[in-house]
């Protein structure tokens, strides 16, 4: 008797692509937006972005410069947590707000004092929390 085997390839292993300069410049004025409508200062943003203050206005006022990788992972988060509340959140103005109420989650901070750490790991712990709450993991 003759068995068949069937042979199937592993699919390929998902690799995320390189933000391009074009896309972090968008990403930039969108969370430049964002700022704005989380009440965030100049201080602050320049903190959650890991740049010196008068950088983050120059770029503001202008054409944000080449931007590395760190920088770039830190926009994709952002957005990354803007996105999980817009889902959570049906009125925009509540997910704006949420960023600076305390929270359980974070111990009784809120998620804007945690990303003030100013660590990429803030920032990817509070999206990780949004995306823990929004059904993700």
């Amino acid at each position: 008797m003759t068995q068949l085997y069937l042979v199937t390839s592993p699919p390929d292993a998902f690799v995320a692509e390189p933000i391009t300069d074009d896309e972090a410049a968008a990403m930039f004025r969108a969370v430049v937006n964002l700022f704005r409508l989380w009440g965030v200062t100049d201080g602050e943003a320049a903190i959650l972005l890991d740049m010196p203050v008068r950088t983050y206005a120059r770029w503001k006022a202008g054409t944000p410069q080449r931007m590395g990788r760190d920088c770039k992972a830190r926009l994709s988060n952002l957005m990354g947590i803007h996105k999980a509340l817009r889902i959570i959140f049906r009125e925009p103005q509540r997910a704006y707000d949420w960023v600076r109420k305390p929270n359980a989650m974070f111990g009784g901070k809120s998620a804007l004092e945690i990303m003030l750490g100013g660590e990429l790991s803030d920032l990817m712990r509070a999206r990780r929390a949004l995306d823990a709450e929004r059904g993700l993991w």
